[in-house]
């Protein structure tokens, strides 16, 4: 085991940035926010961070080590040394967040952009000021876990979409607040919740599950992901590339089991929009991963997979 951990910190100013460089002793069953701390206390008294309840309650101390987002607080530092296998850790601020000073970021821009989903309860007129609104046990579950987050901001830096978006694309955390609320049963719009998300390009999620994997609350986002778009083409949203797109894959395999690869991109794009892919086409032809000339025919058991969508759709609507 190492005796000594070297750690690398992003420092900004508000005008310059750089890597500022500090050693620790290495102590068993210690976390990264007490390798944090200890550099500030006994280090350097200028290094900048956040931190709060120390129990992973507050989501205030997240950042990024070596490139990952972590909460400091309930990670081990033993496990990230593990890990990586090395004992120099390099400490950034969270990515896709607009940096303070140093690994403090700036919350004020996402929180303007979560109030779009009106990330609060929308009564119905079931309830009253005297008794409130009744909810069995089996409701409170199906928000329990959304109702988990944290706003920590993990989800944030690690979302590939957010990295390349010009910053319509709605933050993970906040596709949950308006998952959370949609599925309230004491909630009477959760239109007003869905439909800011489609508005601001639900379906450009890239299904790198990054979000979910690093969610320290384990919050399963990509299947909220899912409900969302499947509640946004209840409400009508269908004339879009996303819809177009999952209605082409449902189709294709419920009719032969596979898909059609040369038609998919006619399907959800439309002729005239497909025409531009034409050149990448040629070469995905001459590299012999496409035969345009290919009808694939209904896969062996195709009886069997229909019996499935006919019992997916029967659950559905019950």
């Amino acid at each position: 085991m190492y005796t000594t951990i070297y750690f690398k910190i992003k420092r900004f100013d508000g005008n310059n940035e750089w890597f500022q460089n500090y050693e620790l002793p290495y102590e068993k069953g210690k976390t990264i926010l007490w390798a944090l701390t200890s550099i500030r206390e006994h280090k350097d008294p200028t290094l900048n961070f956040t931190s709060a309840c120390r129990h992973a309650i507050c989501g205030s101390c997240a950042v990024r080590v070596n490139d990952n987002a972590f909460l400091a607080c309930k990670t081990s530092l033993d496990e990230v040394l593990e890990t990586f296998d090395t004992n120099r850790l390099t400490f950034e601020p969270l990515n896709n967040f607009e940096v303070i000073k140093d690994l403090v970021v700036a919350w004020e821009p996402k929180m303007e952009k979560m109030e779009q989903v009106k990330p609060w309860l929308l009564p119905s007129d079931e309830g009253s000021k005297e008794m409130g609104f009744i909810q069995d046990e089996s409701d409170y579950h199906e928000i329990a876990a959304p109702t988990d987050c944290i706003l920590c901001g993990v989800c944030t830096s690690e979302c590939n979409q957010l990295a390349v978006n010009d910053g319509t694309y709605l933050d993970p955390f906040i596709l949950n607040r308006a998952y959370r609320f949609a599925i309230d049963s004491r909630d009477a719009s959760p239109e007003e919740h869905i439909n800011p998300v489609f508005e601001n390009e639900l379906w450009k999620c890239l299904h790198c599950m990054q979000c979910v994997s690093k969610c320290p609350k384990g919050i399963p986002l990509t299947d909220q992901i899912a409900y969302l778009r499947q509640e946004s083409m209840k409400m009508g949203e269908v004339n879009n590339k996303g819809a177009k797109h999952a209605y082409a894959f449902h189709d294709d395999v419920k009719n032969k089991g596979r898909l059609n690869e040369v038609m998919l991109p006619v399907k959800t794009e439309g002729v005239i929009n497909t025409m531009s892919r034409i050149p990448f086409a040629l070469r995905m032809i001459r590299k012999g991963k496409i035969n345009p000339l290919h009808m694939p025919k209904a896969v062996e058991g195709i009886k069997g997979v229909r019996e499935i969508y006919k019992f997916a759709e029967g659950v559905s609507e019950s």
